[in-house]
């Protein structure tokens, strides 16, 4: 049990570790890390956990971006709002799909992740897209459909939240990462409570995997500093990491 245990806070600093030195789509590790690390059997409990940890985690990472004063509350609630509406059909459509088709779809996911992700640094930290006006419409339906996929999988979405606050509410890249993390705690909290109300959230999991999330975020983010320059080369070789775990977790659904 304390092996067990063990690795749930090994593999949640991997997780914080990742999304502190990149930022997002780190997040999606957390299930193959579950399933194939710590062992947890079962994929639902999986997906169930992962969106507690996944959620309790943007929660706190929020509270250090509120004080530094670069959230933007009302394209940010306006998109988590619609969110956790898709959010809790996505969450409640996923109970229903069988485990191993729910990993080989998640398998997908994380290709389409890495893909993404080897367009990162195409636009300037510092750049704001063209504009000033927010798009309420834009911003509504990029929630919905987000927080259904957030909810589906049991993830936090940042890596498709963050270009989906830039561009539909002309954010900057900092503005949009900080708004982020409202949406990315009301999909996973959204997630959870759906999950835990069908009894598939295991909470001494979901307690140790985030205590090794928190330690891990905090050594990322100092190592995201000495190697800031390095920032689209470690992307896109996270990139093919996940494409290395995608294609292992294909191999172990098939058939």
């Amino acid at each position: 049990m304390l092996a067990h245990f063990g690795l749930a806070v090994l593999c949640g600093s991997l997780v914080g570790f990742s999304l502190g030195l990149i930022g997002g789509g780190g997040s999606v590790l957390a299930v193959p890390l579950l399933l194939y690390v710590v062992g947890e059997p079962d994929p639902h409990v999986v997906i169930g956990t992962a969106a507690l940890a996944v959620g309790l985690n943007a929660l706190a990472n929020l509270l250090v971006h509120a004080r530094g004063g670069h959230v933007r509350w009302r394209p940010a609630a306006l998109f988590a709002g619609s969110g956790v509406i898709g959010a809790a059909l996505g969450s409640s459509l996923g109970k229903h799909v069988a485990g191993q088709h729910l990993l080989g779809l998640f398998a997908l996911l994380m290709m389409v992740v890495a893909i993404l992700m080897q367009r990162d640094g195409a636009v300037p930290a510092g750049a704001s897209p063209s504009g000033s006006r927010p798009h309420p419409g834009a911003l509504i339906g990029t929630g919905v459909a987000t927080g259904a996929l957030a909810g589906f999988f049991g993830i936090g979405g940042g890596f498709l939240i963050v270009p989906g606050l830039r561009f539909a509410a002309h954010l900057t890249m900092i503005e949009a990462i900080a708004s982020s993390l409202v949406a990315v705690s009301a999909f996973g909290l959204t997630t959870a409570v759906s999950y835990a109300l069908a009894g598939l959230v295991s909470w001494s999991l979901a307690g140790f995997y985030l205590l090794g999330g928190m330690a891990g975020g905090l050594a990322g983010a100092h190592v995201s500093q000495r190697l800031s320059h390095h920032r689209t080369a470690l992307s896109r070789l996270f990139g093919v990491a996940l494409v290395a775990v995608a294609i292992y977790m294909l191999w172990r659904t098939r058939g």
